[in-house]
């Protein structure tokens, strides 16, 4: 499994809507809407790091009223 959080800008007033758009997506296992630099933060993963690329990562780009988007993949999780 390879998971990633992808940090997303939206345009003015959206982040709320989006984030519930996300969260509908196959992929996404959760969506936030936060405050700072950012609007939204969604958590995704995928079988291969290919079909994070080429499917999932794609499909959350697609949401109207996304403007920008980052991809961070998670290197190493840590657990309590």
């Amino acid at each position: 499994m390879v998971e990633a959080f992808m940090l997303i800008q939206t345009e003015v007033g959206r982040a709320e809507v989006v984030a519930k758009q996300l969260a509908a997506l196959a992929g996404v296992s959760s969506s936030e809407y936060v405050t700072g630099p950012y609007d939204v933060v969604v958590r995704v993963a995928a079988a291969t790091a290919t079909e994070l690329q080429s499917v999932v990562v794609p499909s959350v780009q697609g949401v109207t009223g996304i403007t920008r988007t980052l991809t961070c993949p998670i290197a190493d999780g840590v657990h309590s």
